[in-house]
C-alpha cells in the first residue's frame, strides 16, 4: 500500500475520532441544558406550590431559579458552538474518506494494470508462418 494511502486511513480514522467526541460533547452539552430547563421548572413549581417556604426565603429560591436558567442558556450556546463543529469535521471526514477512496482506486487501476501487462508479458509468442 503506497505511503499516500497510509496516511490518509490514518488521517480519517483521526477525523471520525475528533467528529465522534464533537458528537458526544454536543450531546453532553444538550442534556446539560435539559436537566438545569427541569430543574428551574421544578424550584419554580415548589416555590408556587401551597405548602412552599417560599414566603420565608425568597431569594434562595429566586436565585437558584436564576442559576438553573442560566446554566441552561450557557449549556445551549456549548451545544451550539459544538454542533457547528461537529458540521466541520464532518465535512473534514466526508473530504479526507473521499481522498482515500480516489487514492486507493488509483492503485486498484494500477495494480490490476501491472498485472495485466505481466500477464500479456508472460504469453509464448506464435511462432511466425511460414509460406
Amino acid at each position: 500500500m503506497p505511503e499516500r494511502m497510509q496516511r490518509l486511513k490514518k488521517l480519517l480514522a483521526l477525523q471520525e475520532q475528533l467528529k465522534a467526541m464533537h458528537e458526544l460533547r454536543h450531546a453532553g452539552f444538550v442534556s446539560q441544558s435539559i436537566a438545569a430547563k427541569k430543574e428551574a421548572e421544578e424550584l419554580v413549581e415548589r416555590f408556587n406550590a401551597e405548602d412552599s417556604l417560599s414566603g420565608l426565603f425568597p431569594d434562595v429560591y429566586h436565585r437558584g431559579i436564576g442559576s438553573a436558567l442560566s446554566r441552561e442558556d450557557a449549556s445551549r450556546k456549548a451545544a451550539s458552538n459544538e454542533a457547528g463543529k461537529v458540521a466541520t469535521a464532518t465535512v473534514r471526514t466526508n473530504m479526507v474518506e473521499r481522498n482515500y477512496r480516489e487514492a486507493r482506486s488509483a492503485y486498484e487501476r494500477e495494480r490490476g494494470d501491472r498485472e495485466r501487462l505481466e500477464i500479456i508479458g508472460q504469453r509464448p509468442k506464435k511462432p511466425p508462418e511460414g509460406r
